[in-house]
């Protein structure tokens, strides 16, 4: 099963970026996968106030990352978020941008979470 890190932004609108993050999550289930969102965890736990807090967030989710198959991205560039996808550049870990079009679904297909990819 392909390990899909979801990327999105967190801050600001806590709860509607949540909300959205559960949503991405639920789409890459759907296509067979399993998605990893550190930002949906660690908050939990994490005072995101706390720069030091924060940057440990960050860093652990960066080490779940190096596990995955695959970076979904979605929504506006955060500094997080480009903080995340130049980690997997440099890893050699696919980063795919997903655009939401109206009604929900993303502008691309599946990309083939129901196949094994070996790991």
């Amino acid at each position: 099963m392909k390990k899909i890190f979801i990327c999105s932004p967190f801050r600001g609108d806590v709860k509607g970026n949540s909300e959205k993050a559960a949503r991405y999550c639920r789409m890459a289930y759907e296509e067979g996968c399993l998605p990893i969102a550190p930002h949906l965890i660690f908050p939990q736990f994490l005072n995101e106030d706390s720069l030091k807090e924060r940057a440990d967030g960050i860093s652990m989710g960066l080490e779940l990352m190096q596990e995955c198959d695959e970076v979904w991205v979605y929504g506006k560039i955060t500094d997080g978020t480009a903080q995340e996808v130049k980690f997997a550049v440099e890893h050699g870990i696919r980063v795919w941008f997903k655009e939401m079009l109206e009604g929900g679904m993303p502008d691309e297909a599946c990309n083939g979470c129901n196949k094994d990819n070996g790991k």
